[in-house]
């Protein structure tokens, strides 16, 4: 489990097609403490380290992940926000997240509001679940976000400045794709209404 503070960014050095799977190789600042095994969020999408050599780690993307994330649209040289899984004696900071990811976005809109940004997504409806909910949670590229906006199959969100330099946001520009998982009791409770 995760909460979508993000650790850090870590860069893409190697990418590598085997079959249908993609090998991401990457390095961050905590390379030196993972552990094969060990899952991390990358853009919000749990992936599990399977190689460390070095400064560097491995991860390895199925099908049908890359179909549901923009990890499939990753080149050498990018950047993916990283969170490890939650320690059970950690603060609990931003809010439940799974690392498993709905569907992709569309952002929209960036708009400067003079020391902070608002970036506005849309998403199809491909489930029932996937909602918003002003004031509620979203998971945008694995953080987690306060909905200022919420509209049938879009919402907005205010980026602070420590969050736009800290995570790869300040990178997202009209027309990219980003990763959406959204709040796991919303989809619940959109679930049990359909009942």
């Amino acid at each position: 489990m995760f909460t979508g503070i993000i650790e850090a960014q870590a860069q893409v050095k190697a990418i590598r097609d085997e079959q249908a799977n993609r090998h991401f190789t990457l390095s961050c600042p905590f390379t030196h403490e993972l552990k094969i095994d060990q899952s991390v969020a990358h853009n919000g999408v749990c992936l599990t380290v399977v190689a460390l050599e070095g400064d560097t780690y491995t991860v390895t993307a199925i099908a049908e992940t890359l179909s549901r994330t923009n990890l499939g649209q990753l080149k050498e040289g990018d950047k993916v926000n990283l969170e490890r899984c939650l320690l059970a004696n950690s603060r609990y900071d931003g809010h439940i997240v799974q690392g498993h990811v709905d569907q992709v976005g569309i952002c929209e809109e960036v708009r400067d509001q003079q020391g902070s940004w608002l970036f506005r997504f849309s998403y199809q409806p491909q489930a029932a679940g996937n909602v918003t909910v002003e004031k509620g949670s979203i998971c945008v590229n694995g953080i987690s976000l306060t909905v200022v906006e919420s509209g049938e199959n879009f919402f907005s969100v205010a980026i602070i400045p420590y969050t736009y330099e800290f995570t790869n946001l300040h990178a997202v520009k009209p027309g990219d794709q980003v990763n959406l998982e959204f709040d796991i009791i919303g989809k619940y409770v959109a679930r049990l209404l359909q009942k």
